[in-house]
């Protein structure tokens, strides 16, 4: 652990015991910085991952995430975004964490340390050949995650590796690994800090871009958003105004015939059908609205 990049103590942090509160924010924000540019350097990695994701999901296949700890919090987090924002189904992406749900909230203690856990947890979601393991593992030698990676690879899955350390265990066991080296941490090994945030950074692009790929955006809209509150029922009916050049009051009848299908609710008003026909039209282009508008 001691060679580890996130294990070793920042010079610049030495003294922040001794700084001002503004000091300390200076500070931090600085180190921060570093972490678009580490990011950034793992670009070809993470695309390549993002192809194989969108490829296996286009086929029927699922993303799991797994980790432990903040790892583990943050792959959860993003798999339970995707529903809402691209209207996946909640079995499409999924979150594993070392310990289970009480570890969303509550450090187990031992669980990441747990090699066999993982392909136990992995077995109990049906995880297949066909689906794709993204295994989060800051420090790149998490026994949880190395166990769930070398079980995805024993069955012909697609593995991806996610660490902010080069070299490591991780990368034996993993088809692409996307290694942001942030450096040192603020506080010595607190990698929830910079490490935390570059994996946030990933996994956003990671779902983002796949879903983009798959046609659950128009542009840069979230034509395939669910909408569950008022603050999204809003955003729908200002999408489908903005694409299909309806009034807002116009958008919201729309949508109410279209059972609040955004993308439905533009083809039916584009193409001046109906919304059993525009379903059928977005069938046949795969759900991507701009193909539908186009043909």
């Amino acid at each position: 652990m001691r060679h580890l990049t996130t294990e070793q103590p920042n010079v610049t942090s030495a003294s922040i015991d001794t700084l001002s509160s503004l000091e300390i924010v200076r500070l931090m924000n600085t180190e921060d910085q570093r972490v678009a540019s580490a990011v950034e350097a793992e670009s070809d990695a993470i695309a390549t991952a993002v192809d194989a994701i969108a490829e296996r999901l286009s086929q029927g296949g699922r993303l799991f995430y797994l980790g432990a700890g903040t790892s583990g919090r943050l792959g959860v987090l993003d798999a339970s975004e995707c529903p809402p924002t691209f209207n996946t189904k909640p079995e499409q992406v999924i979150g594993i964490i070392a310990g289970g749900a009480v570890a969303l909230t509550s450090a187990i203690e031992g669980a990441e340390d747990d090699f066999d856990a993982a392909e136990v947890d992995l077995r109990g979601r049906q995880f297949s050949q066909g689906d794709v393991l993204v295994g989060i593992a800051t420090s790149g030698r998490t026994p949880y995650v190395i166990g769930g990676l070398r079980y995805a690879q024993r069955i012909g899955a697609f593995t991806v590796g996610l660490s902010c350390n080069r070299g490591s265990e991780l990368e034996d066991c993993s088809n692409v690994v996307i290694a942001p080296v942030v450096g040192p941490e603020v506080i010595s090994g607190s990698t929830r800090l910079k490490a935390g945030t570059a994996t946030k950074m990933v996994l956003n692009i990671l779902t983002t871009a796949t879903m983009v790929l798959l046609g659950k955006t128009y542009g840069n809209w979230m034509v395939d958003l669910r909408a569950t509150n008022v603050k999204l029922k809003a955003r729908s009916v200002r999408i489908v105004s903005a694409i299909s050049g309806l009034s807002e009051l116009q958008a919201s009848e729309q949508l109410a015939l279209c059972n609040g299908e955004v993308k439905t609710a533009i083809v039916a008003a584009k193409h001046a059908i109906g919304p059993l026909e525009a379903r059928r039209l977005l069938e046949r282009t795969s759900g991507k609205l701009r193909a539908a508008l186009e043909s």
